[in-house]
């Protein structure tokens, strides 16, 4: 049977360690598109020059990014992974992410539920400073293909819908025609992201941009347009990928206040064509 939830969820975790400095902070918010527009504005600079700098929160998925594949041999998930889809990013931010750290994290199979064609399976990553206290902790929902119908669980329903009235605000981000090529110097060396021969056999006529690199960059739309910069306000952020931006295009995020919550959803500006929706940033 590929898909075995109950040893799955039963295996134990995977333990790795890692570390990151100043400079790649920096280069994964200007691969995001940081200091794009207004290079020297004082802002900005708190994203991509050492004094003041500050860490997005959607920074935390790339630390961890690989322990994602480790998990490849998990026991009880016997599946295709290049029929596997990156269907959901959710990370919950314990406390704000320093610009320097060593951290070790624990990543295990949280979930599986059954979508019928796909199973959905929720890869659960747990990082803490080395020796210290939580930093983070990231859900990465993936849909396999061709998994599903094995009886289980659906899954709870989609949540996170944007309401039906005039944004509280909007912000464009213009994204650079070499955008994927310097967001995957940040650890996502998936050749559909800059081999054009390859994203043809998925399907696409040219390469296309990371999902998380339009997560991380409508995360920094939410902190500057209704933060006021304030990287700390962020406890939670909830995504789910519902279509693709070419490098070049425009994000348009579009931003609701909802009590505690900020929900988002966020458009290809050039095609009118969602790029992820159902979202949600949480309020500390």
């Amino acid at each position: 049977m590929p898909v075995d939830v109950a040893k799955a969820k039963s295996t134990p975790p995977i333990r790795s360690e890692g570390s990151w400095k100043k400079d790649d902070v920096i280069l994964y918010h200007l691969g995001l598109g940081a200091g794009l527009e207004k290079p020297t504005d004082a802002k900005e600079l708190e994203y991509t020059y050492e004094k003041n700098l500050k860490t997005l929160p959607s920074f935390g998925v790339v630390p961890v990014f690989s322990s994602m594949f480790g998990m490849a041999g998990t026991g009880g998930i016997d599946i295709n992974w290049a029929l596997v889809l990156h269907g959901e990013q959710d990370i919950e931010i314990h406390r704000p992410i320093p610009t320097e750290a060593a951290v070790e994290s624990e990543a295990r199979v949280a979930d599986i539920f059954d979508k019928g064609k796909a199973a959905l399976i929720i890869m659960e990553v747990k990082t803490r400073e080395k020796g210290g206290a939580p930093l983070f902790t990231n859900r990465f929902s993936i849909f396999a293909r061709g998994e599903g119908g094995f009886g289980g669980d659906p899954g709870p329903k989609v949540t996170n819908a944007a309401p039906d009235r005039t944004p509280d605000a909007t912000v464009e981000s213009r994204t650079m025609p070499q955008q994927a090529l310097l967001y995957r110097l940040s650890g996502d060396k998936n050749p559909l992201h800059a081999d054009p021969e390859f994203a043809k056999l998925g399907g696409f006529d040219t390469p296309i941009l990371h999902g998380l690199c339009s997560y991380g960059i409508v995360c920094k739309a939410v902190v500057d347009g209704l933060l006021g910069g304030d990287v700390s306000k962020v406890a939670r952020y909830q995504a789910r990928f519902s279509g693709v931006l070419f490098p070049g295009e425009t994000i348009v995020t579009s931003m609701w206040r909802e009590n505690d919550k900020i929900l988002v959803d966020a458009k290809c500006k050039e095609r009118g064509t969602p790029v992820i929706s159902s979202s949600a940033i949480t309020l500390q």
